[in-house]
C-alpha cells in the first residue's frame, strides 16, 4: 500500500537547490539502523546521531554498543556520537543539540523520552512502528501480532511530551500474512519506516498534522522475559505469542523448555493439555485444551535446542504422555 500523508499532498517534491536541510538522527537498534541508512543516502545532511549507552552483554559480560553505533563504526560513518545516560535535566545534552543547529530531529526507537527543552529546540519528528493512536508504547509490533490483526504500519508523528501522542504527519499500512512473525514484521517495517522518514521530510512544510483520536487509543509495554510462558490451554492463543515473542523471549513452559518452530495444526479439537497426539519423522503433535500443535524442535534450559522427536526419544515420552 502507498504512503498516506495528512493534509495536502503536494506532487512536486522541494525543490533541490535549496541547501540541504541538517538532521539529527536519535536511535537505537536496527530498525533505527535501516532509517538511518536511507537518510544517510539521501539529499539530506546527517550531523550527529544521539543513541543508548554501551551495555554489558552476555555471560561474560562485555561492553557492547547499540546496533547503530556498532553500524557507524564498521562503515566508517563520519558523524559525531553521543550517548548520554538520560536527556531530562541533562544541560550538557542540550547544548550539543543546540550548537548542532539541527533543523529537523528525527527519532526511531531511541529508548528516552524527550524533554521539553528537546523538543523546543527543532521539530522532532518520531517514526512508531504502529497505526497511532494504536500501541503507544514499546512494544508495537509485537503486540499487533499478540492481537491477530489484519494490518500494522507505521506513523510518522511530530513529537511532544506525551507518550507516542503527539500529531500524526503521515502512514503507511502493512498487511500480516497468516505466517508472519516478528522478526519478518520487523524488517518489513522498518523499511516502510526508511521511506517514510524521506517522504515526511520532503513534504514536511505542506502536512497539515492531525490531531489523534484520542477515543482509539490503546498502550503496550516493554516485553520481559516472564511474558514467554506458555501453556497448553489454547492452540491459537499459543501461535500468536510464539509469532510475537520468537525472536525474544522465545515462548517456554513453567519447566523451561523452549517450544521452537510451531505451527497451528487445528484450533476446534479437545484434549488434555500437553498430551502427545502423535509422533512423526520429524515433528510431533501436541494437542491443548482447544486444539492441537505442531512442534518441530524443543529446548531445554542450558542446552542446545534439538528435534522434538529426539527429544521425545531422549525422556522416553510416548504417545498419550503429557509434554512438561
Amino acid at each position: 500500500m502507498g504512503i498516506t500523508i495528512v493534509g495536502q499532498y503536494f506532487k512536486q517534491k522541494n525543490k533541490d537547490n535549496k541547501m540541504s536541510k541538517k538532521i539529527l538522527f536519535m536511535g537505537t537498534p536496527d530498525y533505527a539502523t535501516t532509517i538511518l541508512k536511507e537518510l544517510l543516502q539521501s539529499k539530506y545532511e546527517i550531523i550527529g546521531l544521539f543513541t543508548q549507552p554501551d551495555k554489558p552483554v552476555g555471560r561474560k559480560q562485555l561492553l557492547t554498543p547499540p546496533h547503530i553505533k556498532q553500524y557507524c563504526l564498521d562503515e566508517n560513518i563520519n558523524i559525531p556520537i553521543f550517548q548520554p545516560l538520560k536527556l531530562k535535566n541533562n544541560e550538557e545534552a542540550k547544548l550539543q543539540i543546540e550548537n548542532l543547529k539541527p533543523d529537523y530531529i528525527i527519532v526511531a526507537a531511541y529508548g528516552q523520552i524527550l524533554p521539553k527543552e528537546i523538543l523546543n529546540i527543532a521539530p522532532c519528528i518520531n517514526l512508531h512502528a504502529s497505526l497511532l493512536p494504536k500501541y503507544r508504547g514499546a512494544s508495537p509490533i509485537q503486540e499487533s501480532l499478540l492481537n491477530d490483526d489484519s494490518y500494522t504500519g507505521v506513523t510518522s508523528m511530530l513529537m511532544e511530551e506525551g507518550l507516542d501522542s503527539g500529531d500524526i504527519l503521515a502512514f503507511q499500512y502493512l498487511k500480516i500474512t497468516s505466517t508472519m512473525e516478528v522478526s519478518e514484521a520487523f524488517d518489513k517495517l522498518s523499511q516502510i519506516a526508511a521511506k517514510l522518514t524521506i517522504t515526511t521530510l520532503d513534504n514536511f512544510e505542506n502536512i497539515k498534522p492531525l490531531k489523534q483520536n484520542d477515543s482509539e487509543v490503546s498502550f503496550c509495554k516493554k516485553i520481559k522475559k516472564e511474558h514467554g510462558i506458555v501453556d497448553f490451554s489454547d492452540a491459537k492463543k499459543l501461535i500468536l505469542k510464539y509469532k510475537a515473542y520468537s525472536y525474544w523471549p522465545g515462548v517456554f513452559l513453567t519447566s523451561e523448555l523452549k517450544l521452537k518452530d510451531i505451527e497451528l495444526s487445528e484450533e476446534l479439537s479437545n484434549n488434555k493439555q500437553g498430551e502427545i497426539l502423535e509422533i512423526a519423522k520429524d515433528y510431533i503433535i501436541v494437542g491443548c485444551k482447544k486444539g492441537s500443535l505442531k512442534i518441530k524442535t524443543l529446548q531445554s534450559p542450558s542446552k542446545k535446542a534439538i528435534n522434538s522427536v529426539e527429544y521425545l526419544r531422549g525422556q522416553r515420552i510416548e504417545i498419550g504422555n503429557i509434554l512438561i
